[in-house]
């Protein structure tokens, strides 16, 4: 009777065991995915390599490197200390700078007035798409060149978001980079203010958007994260069947004593 006693108490602990770990394991996997991320580290965010390697703003880089503005836009965005302003740059894509005059419009320019042309595409602030609504209701907005008359106006219809400069309104094409502090935008036309161009430069009209590219192969269309779902689903099935056959065995076993 004693070893019969001493064995129920075994499998009654056992029982308990096998009910009580996967509630455990649970409860830690849920404390684990609850506990928040750590905030990540300040990172400086290299413009010209951005602008290099995110698409066709060469001719863009070049006026910057060769003008020296690169340098002040990234002292800008290197400052990552609370409070700071940050930085927003408006960069023509390659067809912009190639449509006005051919280019030659640029290529007269003296150096001042090529770096200030720069400075006009820089705002010292940034500002994500989001804030472009009230930026157009809040007026012009200032420029590195400094001065309201090198300012450009911001509008927001439906939201479609334009630039205006003096002799030209270039329509935001993309966000190339935007994430506190460095924003990065793609334009259409390169900006022209009236006091480097007295008067309107010859632009060529900018050519209709080529349609999208259509993909016909769907199969690999899946969520994100789907394959990890069902390698964590296939874990859980198997930890299942494992404490069902657990405990198929124990209640066998306390059966057979029982009968002795």
């Amino acid at each position: 009777m004693e070893l019969k006693s001493a064995v129920l108490a075994v499998a009654a602990l056992c029982l308990a065991l096998a009910l009580l770990l996967p509630r455990v394991a649970l409860s830690q996997r849920l404390a684990t995915a609850d506990a928040p991320a750590p905030a990540p580290a300040p990172r400086h965010v290299d413009l010209a390599e951005l602008l290099s390697l995110a698409g066709p703003y060469g001719t863009f880089l070049g006026y910057l490197t060769k003008t020296g503005v690169i340098t002040t836009f990234q002292s800008q965005a290197n400052d990552t200390a609370a409070g700071a302003p940050g930085v927003t740059v408006f960069a023509p894509e390659d067809s912009a700078f190639a449509a006005v005059g051919g280019g030659a419009a640029l290529s007269n320019l003296t150096a001042d007035q090529l770096r200030t042309l720069m400075l006009c595409h820089g705002v010292p602030r940034y500002h994500p798409l989001s804030s472009f609504s009230a930026l157009a209701a809040s007026g012009p907005a200032p420029t590195f060149a400094g001065g309201q008359q090198y300012a450009v106006n911001v509008t927001d219809a439906a939201g479609t978001v334009r630039i205006q400069s003096g002799w030209a309104t270039a329509k935001l094409v993309s966000s190339v980079y935007s994430t506190s502090p460095v924003a990065v935008y793609a334009l259409n036309r390169v900006l022209l203010p009236e006091q480097i161009f007295p008067t309107a430069p010859k632009v060529a009209p900018v050519p209709a958007p080529a349609p999208a590219p259509v993909h016909g192969d769907k199969a690999n269309d899946g969520a994100p994260g789907a394959g990890e779902h069902g390698a964590s689903d296939v874990k859980s099935s198997s930890c299942r069947v494992g404490a069902g056959r657990l405990l198929a065995i124990l209640a066998v076993m306390v059966s057979s004593f029982l009968m002795i």
